[in-house]
């Protein structure tokens, strides 16, 4: 979905493609059929804007082959699908029973990480539409907190030193300009947007700079205008932003409220938790572990990373922090000109809900899918930007 922003410019709204999992080239094709079309078409639109995940094989496969990557690009077209920015953050496997912990594997010290992104890099290049010659990539925050020490810090920044002079290569041969964004991530070396400035600043190049993902910014308790100044201050750039929602539980220490967060426990994603403290943020890395006795303090409000749909906030006492999100948006591209260009709702956890909240069937998921990307919509024209045909 496209709009014109009141400078001029077009804002891309994208919904991510890794709630359905694939990890082969066929897969993705599957996803185009019986996902992506189904949801454009619930939206009454012509065009539709996905934000592609690649895994691994699947990317290998396109940047290998390119009657392979010209047959992708076709399908799009033909499904009314058009795609200006890529999930490279999970590497391989997100659909799997458990991730939790693999999903930071392999990190920026890794070189298979640099090899993706770039594989990721020229295959984004030749999916972008005719009329369009930026293109954007959301990545893992350098590494998971453990086992990342100054050795591995520096090989991570040569990493990133080094995708950079290949993304310019890639702009000088096809015209097209591709941009990386780090995605902090609670629990991550980069947690906030805070930690995000002194590596981006180091690295100092305009395509490398930071996805801001609301639901990770309200889970680490962020002052959206706080962090995006800060940002901006420091000459950041605002890579992409994707429209996600936390879980809120506003007293957890009530019994009620633990039962309730209890039914958001679940085995497959890591659900970092954290609460704000007179010392400090305090948290744990996963939900079950701070409903586990005195893991975590209760005296103040809990948050956990786990995306919710935007439409659909749990049911009390229990809510979600989508005020953050329309906080974060406004900043984002509420003034004269847009912080940033592309737009991403990012809810990849509905088979991860409560089995009573879980769509039973695939035309349940686009209806959620539409519902999520209308309400994103709503909130850019009532900023004042305007939807495109």
């Amino acid at each position: 979905m496209r709009f014109r922003h009141p400078d001029g410019s077009t804002v891309h709204l994208a919904y991510c493609t890794n709630v359905h999992p694939a990890e082969t080239l066929d897969g993705v094709l599957a996803q185009l059929r019986d996902h992506c079309e189904p949801v454009r078409r619930r939206l009454g639109r012509d065009r539709l804007g996905i934000g592609l995940w690649l895994a691994k094989d699947a990317a290998h496969a396109l940047v290998t082959d390119p009657s392979a990557l010209r047959g992708l690009r076709t399908e799009l077209d033909r499904r009314g699908l058009e795609v200006v920015t890529l999930n490279g953050f999970p590497y391989e496997g997100f659909g799997a029973e458990e991730v939790k912990y693999r999903v930071y594997r392999p990190d920026w010290a890794d070189p298979e990480r640099l090899a993706h992104t770039t594989d990721l890099a020229r295959v984004l290049a030749q999916l972008l539409p005719d009329d369009v010659t930026e293109g954007t990539i959301s990545t893992l925050p350098l590494a998971w907190r453990t086992a990342y020490d100054d050795r591995r810090a520096a090989t991570a920044h040569t990493a990133l030193t080094t995708l950079a002079e290949r993304l310019d290569a890639l702009d000088e041969l096809t015209g097209r300009s591709i941009r990386i964004g780090l995605e902090p991530e609670p629990g991550c070396t980069v947690e906030t947007t805070h930690d995000a400035i002194a590596p981006l600043t180091a690295i100092g190049h305009p395509r490398i700079g930071i996805c801001v993902d609301t639901c990770h910014l309200a889970t680490s308790f962020e002052d959206p205008h706080t962090a995006l100044d800060a940002l901006t201050q420091a000459r950041v750039p605002v890579v992409k932003s994707q429209l996600s929602a936390a879980l809120h539980a506003e007293h957890p220490h009530l019994p009620e409220v633990r039962r309730a967060l209890a039914a958001f426990d679940e085995p497959r994603f890591l659900h970092q938790t954290r609460t704000r403290t007179s010392m400090g943020l305090r948290g744990t890395d996963d939900l079950g572990e701070a409903l586990a006795g005195e893991a975590l303090p209760d005296a103040s409000p809990w948050r956990a990373h786990f995306h919710v749909p935007l439409h659909a906030a749990p049911a009390a006492p229990l809510t979600s922090t989508l005020p953050v999100l329309r906080t974060a948006l406004t900043h984002l591209v509420g003034g004269p000109h847009p912080l940033t260009r592309h737009l991403e709702v990012e809810t990849y956890t509905w088979q991860a809900l409560p089995p009573e909240l879980r769509p039973r069937a695939r035309a349940q998921l686009a209806d959620g899918i539409a519902a999520e990307l209308t309400l994103a919509r709503d909130l850019l024209t009532d900023l004042g930007l305007k939807e495109l045909p």
